[in-house]
């Protein structure tokens, strides 16, 4: 994918959430920025070239983030106040329950072909307590555009079409792509 500005949004199939979100190239890396109503968050994760996770931030009702993660892209993690986080100790993504988005980042830096599978740590933020804590998650590319998510330990799992950009078109049971601005 060489488009330097992409913009999607989805809602929840229940209509209790709505996203927006731009995800652009910038400064030799990509990052995306999101609005979810219904939790109310805003988030923006900015990307290595590869998709590789460098750092997160998350605004709930502050103007300043409410929690804010950086990342070596080797699986050390820390706050942005500097305190390490050893419980997040090989994770390389984010994953946010209330957006589609963030499978994104794992199937786009996996680089899977079609039968492969990737076990993924990712650190998986709770938006209402904002805890993080590390969650297996296993991706498998079904097909050029399909793909199955499983997180062994929720025992779920659930197939799902991207786009050419990697975005989730829709999410079964819980997200339906929408046109932007709708």
């Amino acid at each position: 994918m060489d488009t330097r500005l992409v913009h999607a949004a989805w809602r929840a199939v229940d209509h209790s959430a709505h996203e927006e979100l731009s995800l652009r190239w910038d400064n030799g890396g990509w990052v995306a920025e999101g609005i979810v109503r219904g939790p109310d968050v805003q988030y923006v994760l900015r990307l290595g070239p590869d998709f590789d996770t460098r750092q997160f931030l998350l605004f709930r009702d502050l103007e300043e983030p409410d929690l804010w993660l950086v990342t070596d892209g080797e699986g050390r993690w820390a706050e942005m106040n500097g305190v390490e986080r050893t419980d997040l100790a090989g994770c390389t993504a984010i994953d946010l329950g209330c957006t589609p988005f963030t499978n994104t980042i794992p199937i786009r830096s996996a680089s899977l072909a079609v039968g492969e599978t990737a076990e993924i740590r990712c650190a998986w933020v709770d938006v209402d307590t904002l805890a993080v804590v590390p969650d297996l998650q296993r991706y498998t590319r079904v097909a050029p555009q399909r793909w199955r998510f499983e997180s062994p330990a929720a025992e779920f799992t659930v197939e799902f079409d991207v786009d050419e950009h990697g975005l989730v078109l829709d999410y079964p049971g819980r997200f339906v792509r929408i046109v932007p601005g709708t």
